[in-house]
């Protein structure tokens, strides 16, 4: 008689002999990915809709634009808000909405195999390098913040660090044992620290006017 184990999201079992090796998530990865990618996703959403409202009316002026630092409009209104041809936040509800459906379908239990997950893995280190770029471009380029977009850009930092820690832990990234180790104790620290960078970054680029 055959028995199938699940032991900490680990898939194992007799008649799985020879196959790749499946692993799940547990809750807390499972419901990070459900919270950052709905605040990616309701980000990428009110940034489409008035993205919309301001090519219908060119004098449209969006919520989040507070003044002359922290305006959407002037994001919008960039090149850079439409790298490849089309708004980026239309990518964000596909994308997202992606993250979503992985973190619900760890809620219930799935395992996934090694190139799901690094496929996963992938695609947000993409995101966190697009974001990089648009982060860079907002600050030194277009000189102005987007409150939707400062969401979205903590959302996939938060979710990039947590997979690729998940993976590392699973031996699906080949990692010295200090790093495993790290990841398995600190996976909080690098989030922290890299959002905590860009933060300085906003303050330092603005300080005269956040201090006048």
């Amino acid at each position: 008689m055959s028995k199938t184990t699940v032991r900490e999201g680990v898939s194992t079992g007799p008649e799985a002999a020879g196959a790749p090796r499946t692993v799940g998530g547990g809750r807390f990865l499972a419901l990070l990915l459900v919270i950052t990618g709905a605040a990616g996703l309701l980000a990428s959403w009110v940034i489409t809709i008035d993205k919309f409202k301001l090519l219908e009316d060119p004098g449209f002026t969006p919520g989040c634009s507070l003044n002359p630092v922290v305006s959407c409009g002037n994001i919008m209104k960039s090149d850079q808000a439409s790298a490849f041809g089309f708004p980026n936040p239309m990518m964000g509800l596909v994308a997202y909405g992606i993250v979503i459906c992985v973190g619900v379908s760890l809620l219930a239990r799935s395992t996934f195999p090694r190139w799901y997950w690094l496929t996963l893995n992938a695609g947000m280190l993409f995101g966190v390098g697009f974001v990089t770029w648009l982060q860079y471009e907002s600050l030194y380029t277009i000189n102005s913040l987007c409150l939707w977009c400062c969401l979205a850009w903590v959302a996939t930092i938060v979710m990039f660090w947590s997979v690729t820690a998940h993976n590392v832990r699973h031996d699906f990234l080949p990692a010295p044992g200090w790093l495993k180790g790290f990841f398995g104790e600190f996976a909080w620290v690098l989030p922290v620290l890299h959002i905590g960078i860009i933060g300085m970054l906003i303050l330092t680029r603005w300080w005269d006017f956040w201090t006048s």
